[in-house]
């Protein structure tokens, strides 16, 4: 019985040391971390719980696995109900390994909450508008990225078993973590026929043999053993199905688009957000968040598709501001990178009328450890170029070795060891371990966090400001007047995309005259010469759109007395109403 005692005291001692250790989440959140799904799912309910008058915290659907994918509205209600203003959409990590997707998401939320009121743009931009974030979209990939050994590049599909070999086993010979230590590495294999040897600069790095070279070293790709006894080596692992290609809008089959899914929206997670997508069609501006390479992309998707110039132009003034913003980073269609098919940016665009921005996150090039930022690197030789971790340049890998040993804390990357491999006998385990190559190092977090918010916040001020002004109310006649309506756009995205108005793609804004008989209607093409543009069915409902900073003229005339009531309605620009006394 004592030793019992004993032993329950040290599991206790040791739960509260664990418990202890474990980073405290606290509002204002933290960013110098990243954070499981787990904490992700405790900071969201901590943001609601810190600001329930603000926001609003929904379980949109589940995962495959049956984790809960969290959505949180912020919204200040008196200004207006929920779906009465411009919404903003952003979410994050939709595949599984891009983790400082959800971290940014997350930055902004906790932005929006711990500033209003102390911040008067942040004030301001939140009275305007609604926000709908969703941090973790392929919350299994998340989990498991975290709880399971796993490459940097690892774990970003939706986790939908695949007989990837084709000996009707499902996932039964992926990566194994020989050694243990949480990371799935590289294995290496003393060869003097190989095509590599070490690096003579720095003995962790192999460089590839130039011509008459002896060979020294033979690259055996990711840890791991041959599970199923068939030859082979990490031949069938978690199956590639791609989150990002399973959407609506011109999804293809997988023998045209990789890792598409047998059907659109097959994906339990991507058909939840698109329901409450589709629930919520006031977003007008949206962010997706992924990683790497430090780019701004937009619709379209493939190069057979154009935008109107229209479009483009409102595209571009968030775009050619975002980059100004990230340095280093790049605006460009989505298609300039590759042509892809049933994404989340052509689907928003296309079928709910958002203007769609892909954020691929950080940049490895800033992993810099030199005295001039910008002297290039030594060019790399053309045997250098098929082989090399960034870009086919071994200067480039010396540098990330230094990155890594004086501002990475050694973090980043592994010393080779040795290891008795069941197969291949004497072989080495080591390299770029999990949580580098695709994501910075949590001291250069908080400043992509914030940089990558603030383009989100620039789209949040640019939504639609729409004001009403009767400018002219002037009788013409017998009972009969003429009533001028002026609608002006304050901002930058007009009220509604030009893409969704020449597909029809939803009712256009209505602007409506009740109160009194109205004879005829129309838009005024030349205020100065009197020229208005008369329709011809239904006089006391004009059907338009409010350009960006711009606006439009509109005349009714009408016959009687009273009270004459105007209303303006959009979808995605709220209402306004106005009455004037004939």
């Amino acid at each position: 019985m004592k030793i019992f005692f004993t032993w329950l005291a040290i599991c206790l001692l040791t739960f509260a040391v664990v418990a202890e250790n474990k980073a405290k989440i606290e509002v204002p959140l933290r960013f110098d971390r990243y954070y499981t799904y787990d904490d992700v799912v405790e900071a969201l309910k901590l943001l609601h719980s810190t600001y329930p008058l603000m926001t609003k915290l929904d379980i949109v659907g589940k995962s495959e696995e049956g984790r809960e994918i969290y959505a949180l509205t912020i919204n200040n209600s008196k200004t207006g109900e929920a779906l009465s203003k411009p919404g903003v959409y952003v979410d994050g990590n939709i595949h599984g390994n891009e983790i400082q997707a959800g971290e940014v998401c997350l930055y902004f939320a906790n932005l929006l909450l711990t500033k209003y009121g102390e911040n008067e743009k942040i004030t301001k931009v939140v009275d305007k508008n609604v926000y709908y974030i969703i941090p973790v979209v392929n919350v299994d990939g998340r989990y498991h990225f975290f709880a399971d050994a796993q490459t940097s590049s690892s774990d970003r599909s939706i986790r939908i078993p695949k007989d990837d070999d084709r000996d009707g086993l499902l996932d039964e010979d992926a990566p194994d973590d020989l050694d243990g230590d949480g990371n799935i590495c590289m294995m290496r294999i003393k060869d003097p026929l190989g095509d590599y040897k070490s690096d003579p600069e720095d003995s962790r790095l192999m460089i590839p043999l130039k011509p008459g070279e002896k060979g020294e070293w033979t690259t055996l790709g990711s840890e791991g053993i041959d599970n199923d006894n068939d030859g082979k080596i990490n031949e069938d692992g978690e199956g590639y199905f791609d989150g990002n290609r399973n959407w609506g809008y011109d999804w293809q089959p997988p023998y045209v688009q990789n890792g598409a899914g047998n059907f659109p929206l097959v994906a339990l997670g991507v058909k939840a957000i698109a329901n409450y997508i589709h629930q919520r069609p006031n977003i007008i501006v949206n962010f997706a968040f992924h990683n790497s390479g430090g780019m701004w992309l937009r619709a379209p998707s493939i190069k057979e598709e154009r935008l109107d110039q229209r479009d483009v132009a409102i595209y571009d003034l968030i775009g050619k501001n975002a980059i100004k913003m990230t340095p280093g980073y790049v605006y460009q269609p989505s298609y300039d990178l590759y042509d892809t098919f049933g994404d989340t940016d052509s689907h928003m665009f296309n079928l709910e009328g958002s203007y769609t921005f892909v954020g691929e996150l950080f940049m490895r090039s800033q992993e810099t450890y030199r005295d001039n930022i910008n002297k290039p690197l030594t060019p790399a030789s053309d045997a250098d170029a098929s082989t090399s971790r960034r870009g086919g340049n071994p200067e480039e890998n010396r540098e990330l070795i230094k990155f890594n040993d004086n501002l990475g804390l050694n973090e980043l990357y592994k010393p080779w060891k040795s290891y008795k491999h069941p197969t291949y006998g004497d072989i080495e385990i080591g390299g770029w371990v999990k949580m580098s190559s695709r994501l910075p190092h949590p001291f250069m977090l908080p400043e992509l966090a914030h940089r990558n918010a603030m383009v989100v916040l620039y789209a949040a001020e640019q939504t639609p400001e729409i004001s009403m002004e009767i400018f002219e109310v002037k009788e013409i006649g017998k009972n009969l007047h003429q009533v001028r309506v002026r609608l002006k756009n304050a901002k930058g995205l007009p009220s509604m995309s030009f893409k969704s108005m020449s597909s029809k793609l939803y009712t256009q804004d209505m602007l409506k005259v009740t109160g009194v008989k109205v004879v005829s209607s129309g838009r005024i093409t030349d205020l100065r010469m009197n020229k208005v543009s008369y329709q011809e069915h239904k006089p006391e409902i004009i059907y338009m759109s409010v350009p960006s900073y711009g606006f439009s003229e509109f005349q009714f005339l009408v016959e009687g007395k009273g009270d004459v009531t105007v209303s303006y309605s959009s979808r995605k620009a709220g209402s306004l109403l106005k009455t004037v006394k004939l």
